[in-house]
């Protein structure tokens, strides 16, 4: 007899972890099943930059922001699992089949699809040799600021990901210098002039061509670069290459013929602002899902996630509420509202 799920959410980033959560305050027997073998998502990309468009809540570091959404995402102890890739959904009579990379089969009564951009996978710079600088120097996002402290860095790339960074590191790095292949940078102009006005010298028409290991080979110690206008080249001692080129986005997953969903700009799924696909029993949240008024914020993905859990109860259970109780009312949360009052007052004596 093959264990069966109310609801099957696939991706672990913002929009799967705040989907696991309401789907176990609405009662439902839920699954998440994420690829990667980290929880969170495209957050994780961002350990150290600040989120402040989170409503009620003070500036949080993106890491700090991911530890929240899993202890929350973990609250009515759904069943995770990481590094597990979903390949292929069909439908078996009334009940979900889906076929895993690994040669596993999951049965759901509905499915969620919380999969954002996809299998993010950092654009990678294509010079010979440089992935042998990927465990020393060379960084495709930056995970910890103080690595780079008093350093000469140099970011490729010219979106808000590398402007930003370069805002950031100018702070605490000896020099920040941003090249960029194009004429003119396709960061936001905000984004632009923050990066002008801290200092950040950037240099368009300008390609990274080469990169020169140090005595023992371990890491790059100098790099040339070359402006495609004039077709003049330099090369400069740096201690940090910082690549920013975009993500390649994997996704591969495939349905059945007869429950495939109807696709905008060949990617993202087409439904409605309560999360309904084409397909009865599959619902989308996050990224992945396009409506007209759509958020693309992380408010609009918890906004989003609500909304599709609420279709999912109402789809297995037509007479159940449309909406869940407030928390503040919830059954729900009764015992665990005692359990952190208790403590509070505890502080307080």
């Amino acid at each position: 007899m093959h264990d069966v799920y109310d609801v099957t959410i696939i991706g672990g980033g913002p929009a799967g972890l705040y989907s696991a959560f309401y789907s176990g305050l609405r009662g439902l027997k839920t699954k998440l099943i994420e690829s990667q073998e980290q929880l969170g998502g495209k957050v994780l990309l961002y350990p150290e930059k600040l989120i402040w468009d989170i409503g009620g809540h003070p500036p949080v570091l993106g890491e700090q922001f991911v530890k929240q959404l899993i202890t929350q995402a973990k609250t009515f102890d759904p069943t995770i699992l990481t590094g597990t890739k979903v390949d292929y959904i069909e439908r078996q009579n009334d009940i979900f089949a889906l076929h895993t990379a690994q040669g596993e089969i999951h049965y759901s009564k509905t499915i969620l699809l919380a999969v954002g951009g996809g299998i993010i996978n950092p654009q990678k710079l294509t010079l010979e040799g440089a992935e042998k600088y990927e465990m020393t120097n060379l960084h495709y996002t930056v995970q910890s600021l103080q690595r780079f402290l008093g350093k000469d860095i140099i970011i490729s790339g010219g979106g808000n990901a590398a402007l930003d960074w370069a805002v950031e590191l100018h702070a605490i790095a000896h020099s920040v210098t941003v090249v960029y292949r194009n004429e003119t940078l396709s960061a936001h102009e905000a984004t632009i002039q923050e990066a002008l006005d801290a200092g950040v010298k950037i240099e368009c028409n300008t390609s990274i061509t080469k990169l020169t290991a140090n005595t023992d080979k371990t890491a790059i110690q100098l790099v040339t670069c070359e402006n495609s206008q004039t077709k003049q080249s330099y090369t400069r001692q740096i201690d940090e290459v910082i690549v920013s080129h975009g993500y390649n986005r994997e996704a591969s997953l495939a349905f059945e013929p007869s429950i495939a969903i109807p696709k905008k700009d060949n990617y993202y799924f087409e439904g409605k602002a309560t999360g309904e696909t084409a397909q009865p029993g599959i619902f989308a949240a996050g990224d992945i899902i396009s409506f007209e008024g759509k958020i693309h914020l992380l408010l609009g993905t918890f906004q989003d996630a609500a909304n599709a859990v609420n279709s999912i109860k109402t789809y297995l259970e037509p007479t159940a509420h449309r909406n869940a109780m407030v928390s503040s009312h919830n059954e729900a949360f009764k015992e665990k509202n005692r359990s952190i009052i208790e403590k509070q007052l505890l502080q307080v004596k």
